[in-house]
């Protein structure tokens, strides 16, 4: 039951995303649900295998690169769902970080 909410405020989100920022669109609830859980899956299978293929180049840059792949992510989800739209990388960059900051705000309220 928490899992459904987190998935559902995930969506909310990334609808206020979408409302902040101009170069990032979702077409509807429905898309913004969809676009929160391939989201959740890319962070969960996806992006551990680019930490560690990017490890060095992470410690270099003493973990700003993160910022990078959250982004790559981000616009990669973008790209591949049709009524989720990122416009470019830096729409992606600032995306995915006023949607962790928005997501981990309203993580906590149910917590």
């Amino acid at each position: 039951m928490e899992i459904l909410l987190i998935w559902i405020l995930n969506a909310v989100a990334l609808l206020i995303v979408a409302y902040i920022l101009p170069g990032i669109t979702v077409a509807s609830f429905w898309s913004a649900l969809i676009a929160a859980l391939v989201l959740g899956l890319l962070n969960t299978l996806v992006k551990p295998v680019l930490i560690l293929l990017t490890l060095p180049v992470t410690i270099v840059t003493l973990g700003l690169f993160l910022l990078v792949i959250n982004a790559l992510v981000f616009w990669f989800a973008g790209s591949v769902l049709k009524g989720f739209h990122v416009n470019g990388f830096w729409w992606a960059m600032l995306g995915a970080l006023v949607y962790s900051i928005i997501s981990g705000l309203l993580s906590r309220v149910i917590a």
